[in-house]
């Protein structure tokens, strides 16, 4: 047995639930007369929308169909070597499931170890080796590739990327030496970092193959066939692959630098992933594939070992897994149809959700306001946008007449809501206004349907105290935009009932949306949590720390945004009236910053002018801040707004508000876009202490987004 085959045979010990991609090779004879070929399949043998991933017994299984295609091609019987995928599918990477699971350092290597050893068997074959990408093809999927000496793919392919450093992780099985040497650093670099950090955008088939990744692009029907016929030619020689000579002056250096700012826009310093990988890019510079290959195997084992990675396996299986079975969802079979719906406002947001629901459950959308200007506006805009995705190609001429010929307005509720099965409002944050509305809807539409709100932060149990059916009214709170955000925090009245709440978690589901139940609580999860986090940064400002002193004090956490950056987003008088509705409830913890109101009386949209792009501080603002003369440092800033929000989220589980910790995560990370690299929060405030420091235990079972005890 070979010393790649031991390395692989201990670390499938590691990985007992592995789900195992077999390698079938096939023969026949090619095109054009061309010889006989041999043609390695990976295929999990599950239906075909299932990933095929890599662990160690699959690993194996390549490693043991390259002994075959080796030997045959040495002994002269083929003249070429292929490797694809089943329908669909190339292959996904590495099987993260089990590298989360590992506890030694050496072992994460011998992963890194053993996916090398395999995959540069097809680099040194004695007959040249195609890599027909058919279908998706991420991380090592895309590597295996790379060790190949050619490679097509399909017009038809949905995804194709290097997330690693999305995950806190290099790609380590090739891919930050071999594909700079390939396209050229600075291309690579778009891939391996900007893209990654850009929420892990994917690249479709034309765009791999006009970066210089694949030397060929065929369309998807007869894709396999056409890669053949090529590959024919490309062996008789009637086809010759030119590359792009690499520009290893440099051209190189500054595309590492442009890698560099675009981490430290990113994650200001806050997560090691990226920079090795740039490091490792750098150093791919003069060429020696080897040495590029063993400083990927030292960074994947340190990542494996760290705490990012674990965090953002976290927070990716919150998204993929948890999201899509939401914890204390009620029988889906409750749920009634939805078949109209109402949108009881038509500003900005009203009209961003009537473009959401008619996008996605394709059924007339009614909107109302208190006059006919404001109504045509709202529709105007919704109209407007669906233009836009036809002007993009997104949807057809007969798709946009549809959607459009289905969105209308209305001054009188009667007449719009009458049948209307589902109403959301998204008027003007006060209760009165709110409840005023409420009965207004509830006298005119039918008796089974559902009342919705969008508040941000007042209570729904409140809000439907007067109705005579209060238990149809739920709390359906959106995220802005409304387009790119996935969260909606549903929220259940003290008398919200099943069926209310079933139909609820099924329009979400229709409008694609991450559904978290949340308990009727002021300011619910995300409005809660960042009025504290960005409230104490606010205090200490009000108390004497320069604006720019503590807005650097959470740089280290990776954030989107800054918090100043993030109220100007939000808005600072939504900002004011989210802190005035948890100072009434929490008059302990939650102050409302006089500093902050003189802004919102002065009309200022934020705190910052900006010059050359860069934010810099509004003189204005400036002259209206009063500040005392208590001045802290970053540190005790930094410290201060953490141990802040570790005691709120402490409190918001002990009250209840959502069912565990995963809940706040995953809330944080689709509702207020915090780095998957953090895990959303919680993962965070366990590894630096903070949240046995403030209450005394952690928020997540050691092993849970961190190395197993």
């Amino acid at each position: 047995m070979s010393t790649t085959a031991e390395l692989l045979k201990a670390a499938a010990e590691l990985f007992p639930d592995e789900v195992v991609t077999q390698a079938h090779v096939r023969h026949f004879d090619l095109p054009l007369g061309a010889g006989r070929f041999a043609l390695i399949t990976l295929d999990n043998g599950l239906d075909h929308t299932k990933p095929t991933t890599f662990g160690p017994q699959s690993l194996a299984n390549l490693d043991a169909a390259l002994d075959q295609v080796e030997k045959e091609a040495a002994d002269g019987e083929i003249v070429g070597v292929g490797i694809t995928g089943k329908p669909f599918i190339f292959a996904v990477g590495a099987d993260l499931k089990g590298v989360e699971l590992l506890k030694q350092r050496d072992h994460a290597q011998a992963i890194g170890r053993g996916g090398h050893e395999v995959f540069k068997r097809l680099s040194k074959l004695a007959v040249p080796s195609f890599a027909y990408y058919n279908g998706a093809a991420m991380g090592g999927g895309v590597e295996v590739g790379l060790h190949c000496t050619y490679r097509t793919v399909s017009a038809a392919v949905p995804a194709f990327s290097l997330p690693e450093v999305f995950l806190g992780l290099v790609p380590g099985w090739g891919g930050c030496t071999l594909l700079p040497n390939l396209i050229g650093a600075d291309k690579a670099v778009s891939v391996i970092i900007e893209n990654s950090l850009n929420q892990n955008k994917q690249l479709k088939g034309k765009q791999v193959y006009e970066l210089g990744i694949a030397d060929a692009l065929f369309e998807g029907a007869d894709f396999l066939e056409q890669s053949l016929v090529w590959t024919a030619s490309v062996l008789k020689g009637e086809i010759k692959v030119e590359r792009p000579a690499i520009d290893r002056g440099e051209a190189w250096d500054q595309a590492v630098e442009r890698g560099r700012a675009i981490a430290d826009s990113k994650v200001h310093g806050a997560a090691p992933a990226a920079y090795r990988a740039l490091d490792i890019i750098a150093a791919a510079k003069n060429g020696d594939l080897q040495q590029g290959f063993d400083a990927e195997d030292e960074a994947l084992a340190d990542l494996i070992m760290g705490g990012e990675l674990r965090a953002g396996l976290y927070a990716f299986n919150l998204v993929q897994k948890r999201a899509k079975r939401p914890v204390g969802a009620p029988d889906k079979n409750l749920a009634r149809p939805v078949t109209k719906v109402g949108v009881v406002g038509a500003g900005l947001m009203a009209s961003q959700l009537a473009l959401l629901f008619v996008r996605r459950l394709e059924v007339p959308v009614v909107l109302t306001d208190i006059d006919q200007e404001r109504i045509d506006k709202g529709v105007g805009y919704v109209h407007s946008e669906i233009d836009k995705l036809l002007d993009k190609g997104r949807i057809n001429q007969d798709k946009a007449n549809r959607l459009k010929a289905l969105v209308t307005g209305v001054l009188d509720k009667a007449e719009g809501f009458a049948d209307a099965d589902f109403v959301i409002e998204a008027v003007f944050e006060e209760m009165g206004v709110k409840q005023q509305v409420f009965a207004e809807v509830e006298a005119v539409v039918p008796e089974h349907a559902i009342l919705a709100t969008n508040t941000s932060s007042l209570s729904v149990t409140e809000m439907a105290s007067k109705l005579k059916h209060p238990e149809r009214v739920v709390g359906f709170h959106f995220f802005n935009p409304v387009a790119i955000l996935p969260l909606l925090e549903i929220v259940r009245g003290e008398r919200t009932d099943d069926a209310s709440l079933a139909t609820a978690f099924a329009v979400a589901k229709k409008l694609k949306k991450t559904a978290v139940l949340v308990k009727d609580a002021p300011a619910f999860v995300v409005n809660r949590i960042l009025t504290r986090f960005m409230g104490e940064i606010q205090n200490t400002i009000d108390e004497g720390t320069p604006v720019e002193v503590a807005e650097k004090a959470v740089e280290p956490l990776g954030l989107p945004m800054s918090p100043l950056v993030l109220l100007e987003l939000v808005g600072p008088a939504i900002g004011l009236h989210v802190s005035e509705t948890l100072h009434k409830a929490f008059p302990d913890r939650f102050k409302v910053s006089p500093n902050l109101k003189a802004v919102v009386e002065a009309g200022k949209r934020g705190f910052y002018v900006y010059e050359d792009g860069r934010p810099k501080l509004d003189p204005e603002i400036a002259a209206l801040l009063k500040q005392g003369d208590t001045v802290l440092t970053e540190e005790q800033v930094r410290a201060r707004v953490l141990e802040a929000v570790a005691q709120e989220i402490g409190l918001m589980l002990d009250e209840g508000v959502v069912a565990e910790a995963q809940d706040i995560d995953l809330c944080l990370i689709t509702g207020a876009g915090w780095p998957f690299h953090l895990g959303g929060i919680t993962p965070y405030l366990d590894r630096e202490g903070i949240s046995e420091r403030v209450n005394g235990k952690r928020f997540l079972e050691p092993g849970v987004a961190s190395v197993p005890a």
